[in-house]
């Protein structure tokens, strides 16, 4: 923990500046607690069963900084009730014009009991109809590689009588022939990962829920030779949020 924590400097001293300013209209302040049956990222089975995902940030002025943590519920890794990843991010983001937006940031993963890294990335979005949005991954550290993302996205909030919003989205992950050699053994670029999601928030006691269903396939060959039996994955869970 003391690298995590060595590492994270950058972020404490964000957050301590935003507090100062918490007079400040434009401070937010964000907590989630998400629990999903499985935790997925880009594509990887990490956890094959339930998990907790608790997170925290703040926001000011386009400034955001956070921390984020993953705690297996069950002992799939052998690691029942444990924390298995710490991150710990900031991020800018603003707006080049009225349609084009952008963020630029870092993000350190901490894995207890081994080596962790960090990733640097930049990234665009659209406010045309579907949302389109890219981010590009730079590993700085552990890997040498890079991971690119394609998402689109649309809320549906306008359902008559329906109680609940309907938020759809897609993404499609690259991994380059370094970043696919450290994280699935593959020493080629390929199109990684499809991602789609389903989301239905509602609003209860100043919380917003957000039940949502995940499908997740292996796109790329070699990559899914290496996941085997994950190459196809369905997880579901429940989010809980608040910002103040």
């Amino acid at each position: 923990m003391s690298q995590f924590k060595m590492r994270c400097t950058v972020v404490v001293a964000l957050l301590g500046l935003t507090v100062a300013a918490f007079a400040e209209d434009d401070l937010s302040v964000g907590v989630s607690a998400d629990f999903f049956s499985k935790y997925v990222w880009r594509g990887q089975n990490v956890t094959d069963d339930w998990v907790f995902q608790p997170g925290v940030s703040v926001t000011y002025q386009g400034l955001t900084g956070g921390f984020w943590g993953n705690l297996d519920l069950t002992d799939e890794n052998g690691q029942c009730g444990e924390f298995i990843e710490y991150d710990c991010y900031v991020d800018y983001s603003g707006q080049i014009t009225e349609t084009i937006g952008f963020s630029v940031g870092g993000i350190y993963y901490d894995f207890p009991g081994a080596e962790g890294t960090t990733e640097l990335y930049w990234g665009f979005n659209f406010d045309v109809p579907a949302s389109p949005a890219i981010t590009v991954y730079h590993d700085v550290d552990e890997v040498d590689g890079t991971y690119a993302a394609f998402s689109i996205g649309h809320r549906f909030e306008d359902l008559g009588d329906l109680p609940f919003g309907v938020d759809l989205g897609a993404s499609l992950g690259w991994g380059s022939s370094g970043y696919n050699d450290s994280y699935w053994g593959v020493d080629r670029s390929e199109l990684n990962d499809l991602t789609l999601t389903a989301g239905f928030p509602f609003e209860v006691a100043g919380l917003t829920v957000t039940p949502t269903v995940a499908y997740v396939a292996i796109l790329g060959d070699d990559v899914s030779d290496a996941a085997g039996d994950d190459d196809s994955i369905f997880y579901a869970g429940i989010g809980l949020a608040k910002e103040f």
